[in-house]
């Protein structure tokens, strides 16, 4: 297993609750800032498949009541860990990775904590692992997978922009680029040409630019089918808005594809 080199890491601050063992090779990050009853019927769902990968939440500090200790045990959370510092889902994820990889998991699969995402394709990515990949990228628009309600312009973003520059970017033919549901070996997660541990990573940089680096470097990239289903009817589930949110990814996959994210010297 690859040792943990953690002393030139930037993360945020964060408070860390850890409710049971660790019990499995993989974990599943679930990043999560005040999502109510929606993380609590996804955490129902997800009990299924608690005994094949562990559940570790990364609080973006809410403030809704909704992650409180108890509920987490019988939900079978491994561990809470809860953002104080700076930073939106990017810090919540370096956060995540970084207590998984100290703590010795193989693999980290992440999962939005909204609702969206069907968490019963969790085994596939357990599986994907195995089989030595080290990106696994979610994808609801291959063959299997499952588009219900995608908003237009979010269907158009993707469809006509994000995908095609990502994937002509990496080299490596993609079909749903923004999706968060995805799966990062250990070994590609501490290479020292990846570097996924830097404050430049405050947003959604590190989604565009895990995507793009791993193909870039050799690594064992694959999409798998996975369902996203928004609501038929009310407020859509996501922290990205319609206007400003597809401008910064845009903006984002043009520093990505002009290599302003790599590491120094590498």
């Amino acid at each position: 297993m690859e040792p943990v080199n953690d002393a030139a890491w930037q993360l945020p601050a964060f408070k860390m609750h850890e409710l049971a063992e660790r019990r499995t090779r993989y974990c599943v990050c679930v990043p999560v800032l005040n999502e109510g009853q929606r993380i609590r019927r996804q955490l129902a769902a997800m009990q299924a498949n608690s005994s094949v990968a562990d559940i570790i939440i990364c609080d973006g500090n809410s403030s809704d009541g909704a992650l409180e200790h108890d509920f987490l045990r019988e939900s079978h959370v491994r561990t809470l860990l809860v953002k104080t510092g700076p930073g939106k889902l990017g810090a919540q994820l370096r956060m995540g990775y970084a207590y998984a990889l100290r703590q010795g998991y193989e693999g980290i699969i992440t999962v939005d904590g909204n609702g969206k995402d069907g968490v019963e394709a969790i085994p596939s990515f357990v599986a994907a692992l195995d089989d030595g990949h080290d990106l696994v990228q979610g994808s609801r628009f291959v063959p299997g997978g499952e588009a219900v309600n995608t908003p237009l312009m979010r269907w158009l973003a993707i469809k006509l922009i994000h995908a095609p520059g990502i994937s002509w970017a990496a080299g490596f033919h993609y079909t749903d680029t923004t999706n968060g549901f995805r799966a990062y070996s250990r070994r590609l997660l501490l290479d020292l040409r990846v570097q996924p541990f830097r404050d430049v990573f405050g947003e959604y940089e590190l989604l565009a630019y895990m995507s793009v680096r791993a193909p870039q470097l050799g690594f064992k990239t694959k999409e798998i089918p996975v369902a996203r289903r928004y609501p038929d009817r009310g407020e859509t589930p996501t922290k990205i808005s319609h206007f400003r949110g597809n401008i910064t990814l845009l903006k984002t996959l043009l520093r990505v594809a002009r290599h302003r994210y790599d590491p120094p010297g590498f």
